[in-house]
């Protein structure tokens, strides 16, 4: 299996009224998240992978809605249990955050591998719900925009 690279995009789906879409994690329950992944090779644009995430994850096809990158990254410590994916001796990812705008709700296709769950919430109320304070932080950014 080929390490996975600490490089990742995050992404707020969200519609025009600011809820968000958030998926419960298949191998952690409880823990809930936006949009996650990693890029699949180096020279992977960060928008391509955005809009590939989106896409394997839910389904939902971003030229549905406006997907923008936003001037936020954060590096932070990969979870131990997560780290056997990696390279060895690799202990940080680095995340590049982007919304996804939607004009309403739309339809999910959850990939089952990865997520058993899905809502659709107010943006305080899934900020409060993410287990990662970088997921949470982008989602406050959105209520602040």
């Amino acid at each position: 299996m080929t390490p996975k690279l600490p490089v990742s995009v995050l992404v707020v789906v969200h519609t025009v009224e600011r809820e968000v879409l958030l998926l419960e994690r298949a191998s952690r329950a409880g823990f809930w998240q936006s949009v996650t992944g990693s890029l699949d090779r180096p020279d992977e644009p960060h928008q391509a992978a955005a809009e590939r995430e989106v896409l394997e994850e839910t389904g939902i096809d971003a030229d549905s809605g406006r997907l923008e990158r936003w001037n936020v990254v954060y590096t932070f410590e990969i979870y131990p249990q997560w780290r056997h994916r990696f390279a060895a001796g690799v202990v940080q990812n680095v995340e590049h955050v982007f919304a996804l705008e939607l004009p309403g709700r739309a339809s999910v296709r959850l990939a089952p591998e990865e997520h058993v769950a899905f809502g659709w919430l107010p943006w305080k109320e899934a900020a409060a719900r993410c287990f990662s304070w970088s997921n949470r932080d982008s989602i406050l950014l959105l209520g602040e925009r």
